[in-house]
């Protein structure tokens, strides 16, 4: 069997200013989008070639982002998210959002490494 363990996932641009994004990375990148409704907000899924590659989130309602800049953020795939939750505490690392899961898209924690840098780790469900 072929592992995704490892592999950068997704990624996400967080920002205050979806359609601003929205029109520049389809100008820049040729990024078409489909908005799929998330809750009380809309999640903004980029695809090339009928690909999904990237999404957009509004950042401005998020509890804890007031203060930070719009930013990328990236995923990385791993065999066993809540493993690698134990491991990143072992090795450092702090957990800012424990292991939750997102239906039709996998298992995800939210971490830091040991110096602080914050990325998601996600147990993927097979891309068909």
């Amino acid at each position: 069997m072929d592992s995704t363990h490892g592999m950068i996932w997704w990624s996400e641009l967080m920002t205050r200013d979806v359609a601003a994004a929205r029109s520049f990375y389809e100008a820049l990148a040729g990024w078409s989008f489909s908005a799929v409704p998330m809750g009380e907000d809309t999640y903004h899924i980029a695809s090339r070639n009928g690909v999904p590659i990237a999404g957009i989130m509004d950042m401005g309602k998020m509890p804890g982002a007031e203060n930070l800049p719009p930013h990328w953020f990236t995923y990385i795939a791993v065999d066993d998210v809540d493993a690698a939750v134990a491991a990143t505490r072992a090795a450092g690392g702090r957990v800012m959002k424990d292991v939750f899961e997102v239906p039709d898209t996998g298992r995800i924690a939210i971490i830091t490494d040991p110096a602080g840098a914050a990325l998601g780790i996600m147990t993927p469900v097979a891309r068909g």
